[in-house]
C-alpha cells in the first residue's frame, strides 16, 4: 500500500471520537508520531474535564524521530499547565514516562550523564525534567497505546494529523 493511500486510512479525531469511548476522561494527554525514524513526525495533546475537551494543540517537524515527538507533546502540554494545579498527565511513551519518573533524577545528579551512555534528546529531556519539577501537583502516568482508550486514540489522530495534511 503506498505511503499516501495509508495516511487517508488514519482516523480523524472527530472519527477516533466516534469509536472509541474507554479508559479515563479527565487530564491532559499526549503523544507523538513518526513516519520513519528519523522521517517527518507530529505531535499532540488534549486537556479535558469530565470527557469535555478543554484545550488542545498538536505541531510537526519535517524530520524528526518519535522521541522527539513525545517529548514534544509532553513539554508543550506542561507548559499549558498551572505551576499550582494538580492533574494527572498520561503518555503511552513508558520512556518518556520512566525519563521524567525515575532516570532524570539520577542523571542531573551525575551532571546530565548516564552509566550506558549518552542521554538521547538532551536539551528536550532537560526542559521537560525542569518542567515536571516546576508541576509538583502534575503526576505523569503510562497508558497503554492502541488500546481503544478515547482520548490517547485521540491524540494519536492529532500526532497522526501532519500526514492527513501532506
Amino acid at each position: 500500500m503506498s505511503d499516501t493511500r495509508r495516511y487517508k486510512q488514519l482516523l480523524s479525531p472527530a472519527e477516533v471520537l466516534e469509536r472509541h469511548s474507554g479508559g479515563p476522561d479527565d487530564g491532559v494527554f499526549t503523544d507523538g508520531s513518526c513516519e520513519g525514524n528519523p522521517g517527518p513526525g507530529g505531535w499532540g495533546w488534549v486537556r479535558v474535564d469530565q470527557g469535555k475537551i478543554v484545550a488542545e494543540r498538536w505541531g510537526r517537524d519535517p524530520a524528526t524521530t518519535n522521541n522527539r515527538m513525545e517529548l514534544a507533546a509532553l513539554i508543550d502540554a506542561y507548559g499549558e499547565i498551572g505551576a499550582d494545579e494538580s492533574v494527572v498527565v498520561y503518555s503511552d511513551s513508558q520512556i518518556c514516562v520512566k525519563t521524567v519518573n525515575e532516570w532524570a533524577a539520577g542523571w542531573q545528579a551525575r551532571g546530565w550523564k548516564r552509566k550506558g551512555g549518552p542521554i538521547a534528546n538532551l536539551e528536550l529531556v532537560k526542559e521537560l525534567y525542569a518542567l515536571a519539577q516546576a508541576h509538583p501537583g502534575v503526576n505523569l502516568r503510562w497508558i497503554r497505546a492502541h488500546d481503544g482508550s478515547r482520548w490517547n486514540e485521540y491524540v494519536d489522530a492529532l500526532a497522526n494529523s501532519y500526514m492527513r495534511e501532506s
